[in-house]
């Protein structure tokens, strides 16, 4: 069984923002880790967000923690319990946001990106929609476990990758709820870094490997040096970042 050796997350507002409609959430009792970047403005996409974050951690604890428990959205036995529990959370945490826009004027329906992942034993379950993104640093080689569904994917420029981060998907936006899912097992020495686009679009891979090398630096002073980096590169957007070490 791997164990987590250290961690730390961070959300803020960022430099030019007045509200905060990014959200994350580390619980350590059942290893959970979520990370959220909402939208639709203040007083709606904080709020969304807060909403999601709520339900997709109460569905998970319920279903996750109980064996004989029924999945009322999705089940694959190609994934474990605590898989299928968290698949099943993010799908109802989008209908309850689905059902509430549904009920609303366009201008105050809200929504949200976001990736959520669950720890058993040594095999972590990453489901991720929209803009948000998941890397794993192992042995001095970044690779991404989930890649954002946004613009980017229709442009091959590089130089202004922080106008293509724009979500294709996430909660509350369509009838359909299309997660990408990934099973990664941990080993130790790992840092698995979760980060929304506020705090990767105007930071380039190399750098994001050079600070994860960072021996000397401890978990919340390379969370903290993303933020500058991107701050000092003219960020407008939220910030949040979970960096988890094993």
């Amino acid at each position: 069984m791997i164990s987590l050796k250290g961690y730390s997350s961070k959300t803020h507002q960022g430099p030019f923002l007045q509200t905060n409609e990014d959200d994350i959430d580390v619980d350590l009792i059942n290893d959970l880790f979520l990370i959220f970047d909402g939208f639709g403005g203040a007083g709606v996409g904080d709020r969304t967000v807060g909403v999601i974050k709520e339900s997709v951690k109460n569905i998970f604890t319920r279903i996750g923690t109980d064996p004989d428990a029924t999945f009322p959205f999705f089940y694959s036995p190609k994934y474990l319990i605590e898989g299928n529990a968290l698949i099943n959370a993010m799908n109802y945490a989008h209908t309850v946001i689905l059902k509430e826009n549904g009920e609303k004027e366009m201008s105050s329906r809200g929504g949200a990106s976001g990736i959520g992942a669950a720890l058993s034993e040594n095999i972590m379950t990453f489901a991720s929609i929209g803009n948000c993104v998941a890397y794993l640093y192992r042995k001095g080689i970044l690779e991404p476990i989930v890649l954002p569904d946004g613009l980017s994917s229709l442009s091959c420029d590089n130089y202004d990758s922080y106008y293509q981060t724009a979500p294709m998907s996430g909660f509350g936006l369509f009838e359909d709820f299309h997660l990408q899912v990934r099973e990664l097992r941990i080993h130790e020495g790992d840092q698995i870094l979760m980060m929304s686009d506020g705090a990767y679009s105007r930071i380039e891979r190399r750098e994001l490997k050079y600070i994860l090398g960072q021996g000397d630096l401890r978990p919340v002073e390379k969370i903290e040096e993303f933020f500058n980096t991107a701050n000092g590169r003219g960020n407008l957007d939220n910030q949040s970042a979970v960096l988890l070490q094993f």
